[in-house]
């Protein structure tokens, strides 16, 4: 196949690359820095497209954040490329400060004691317990195992609707303040572009008229020198 990778990625490789990418973070931060810089729209659209990609991170929607953001994005009337492009504010690196911070937000609006999920069984044994229960509960239906959905109501209760109502505040407050940040940013830069690009087509301009005048002077050389050789 045309685009099928030549050398074949073992799969401790593939996962280390994945919470540490190739040229690292600071390379995937500038890269994404750069590309949101370039995007044809008005700073404030822009703008409004990061707002919705950074509240995105800040739900449990893990897997489906593109088609979240894209979805905002087209509510608040922003730049939908801008959206995707901000989720990548999620990673591996910030997830879980993120995930704890939303959790923690959730059970205090909730009027629950911020440590009451964590007091018996820590976030990781809940997660892992409830995909435990998925994968068991898909085997029981082509078995005779009875289903047993314990954990995953646990994980729902402490883990899910907490996170998804707490990330709703600091996806907000993140979101806002990458807003007010971006717009001066986008529209100083394009400012600057649009600078360079008139600089660039004015050389132009006067590199062809003097390319013209240039051939012109040499017609008029020509034609003088026929005009004598005629008069000879």
């Amino acid at each position: 196949m045309v685009f099928k990778r030549r050398d074949r990625r073992p799969l401790w490789k593939m996962v280390a690359e994945f919470f540490w990418p190739r040229g690292g973070w600071g390379r995937a931060a500038l890269y994404v820095k750069h590309r949101m810089r370039r995007l044809p729209d008005t700073p404030e659209k822009i703008a409004r497209g990061i707002f919705a990609g950074i509240f995105t991170v800040f739900s449990p929607f893990y897997g489906m954040h593109f088609v979240v953001a894209a979805l905002i994005a087209f509510i608040v009337r922003g730049n939908v490329l801008a959206a995707l492009l901000a989720t990548f504010v999620g990673n591996p690196l910030t997830y879980v400060p993120i995930a704890l911070v939303s959790i923690q937000t959730g059970l205090f609006l909730m009027g629950r004691h911020p440590g009451a999920a964590g007091s018996e069984e820590t976030y990781a044994q809940k997660f892992f317990f409830a995909a435990e229960d998925l994968k068991n509960n898909v085997i029981a239906l082509f078995t005779d195992v009875d289903a047993d959905w314990t954990a995953l109501k646990v994980f729902y209760h402490d883990i899910f609707y907490p996170y998804m109502i707490g990330g709703i505040v600091p996806g907000i407050i993140f979101g806002l303040v990458a807003y007010y940040l971006s717009v001066p940013l986008i529209r100083a830069y394009q400012a600057r572009r649009r600078g360079a690009l008139k600089k660039k087509l004015a050389a132009l301009r006067a590199k062809a008229e003097a390319n013209k005048h240039d051939t012109g002077k040499q017609a008029a050389d020509l034609a003088d020198q026929d005009h004598g050789k005629g008069s000879q």
